[in-house]
């Protein structure tokens, strides 16, 4: 949403980044006031990057890219069988081989997480993406931040994507609140753009707007304004500190209903 006129750019050859998915709104708007190809690419504390948008690669927006050739990497689903292109599965790295350099070696003093990180002859990332038919990796979210509502799994990173297009929206997180009809509901928690203020019909548009773009069951029952999202110090969005809040709160208004 900034102006990037003011900057020079001329030096700059190569852009890459990590830490956070990235977004194809993000990546187009930076493109077009730069002319420059944002690289994604993904890797964790546990290891080197696993998959990248590498030079010689032609980017796709929004895609972390295709996996590095030091890793054998497969989409596993939940009984342990490789994905097809276009099935969403958790993202691994296959030992068969021997344990590769650049993946730690476990978990310091915890004997019982690190067995079920290399669990059957696989290093799980406890990531959840996909490929396309051209073997570019898809990111959709972590185990833990997958949305269940209504019998759908809904990627919290794929409505970001949508909800980052309206002009509204300088950040969000989409988070899923315990629900008794649904399971879960998804909520969105909004940054706003300089200029807009939060009010009932800017919720209402931006719901609106979701249904219009993706399905129905994907926009936002919930939002919530907020002037800035809990970050980690590299920049991650803590989606899991606004589920605790969320669940706090919960808590506490069900403790004053059966008190009352």
């Amino acid at each position: 949403r900034q102006d990037l006129s003011k900057y020079d750019f001329s030096s700059v050859k190569y852009c890459c980044t990590a830490g956070e998915a990235l977004n194809g709104e993000v990546y187009n708007k930076f493109y077009e006031q730069t002319g420059l190809k944002m690289h994604e690419g993904f890797g964790q504390t546990e290891s080197t990057v696993i998959v990248a948008n590498f030079p010689g690669i032609e980017v796709k927006p929004g895609s972390m890219g295709k996996p590095s050739p030091a890793y054998d990497v497969r989409i596993l689903d939940i009984n342990g069988k490789e994905c097809p292109a276009g099935e969403t599965g958790e993202l691994c790295i296959n030992l068969e081989s021997g344990h590769p350099i650049g993946i730690f070696s476990g978990y310091y003093h915890d004997v019982s997480v690190t067995a079920e990180a290399f669990d059957s002859g696989f290093y799980h990332t406890g990531d959840t993406v996909y490929k396309d038919d051209d073997g570019y990796i898809w990111f959709v979210g972590r185990n833990d931040d997958i949305i269940k509502t209504s019998g759908y799994r809904v990627s919290p990173f794929e409505v970001e994507s949508t909800l980052q297009q309206h002009p509204a929206v300088l950040e969000c997180a989409v988070t899923g609140v315990n629900d008794r009809m649904r399971n879960q509901v998804v909520k969105a928690t909004f940054v706003l753009s300089k200029g807009f203020e939060a009010t009932k019909e800017l919720a209402a548009d931006i719901q609106k707007y979701t249904k219009q773009v993706a399905a129905s069951y994907k926009s936002p029952r919930i939002i919530e304004f907020v002037s800035e999202l809990p970050k980690t110090i590299s920049g991650k969005i803590r989606r899991a500190t606004i589920r605790e809040t969320d669940n706090t709160s919960e808590n506490e208004k069900n403790k004053d209903e059966k008190e009352s």
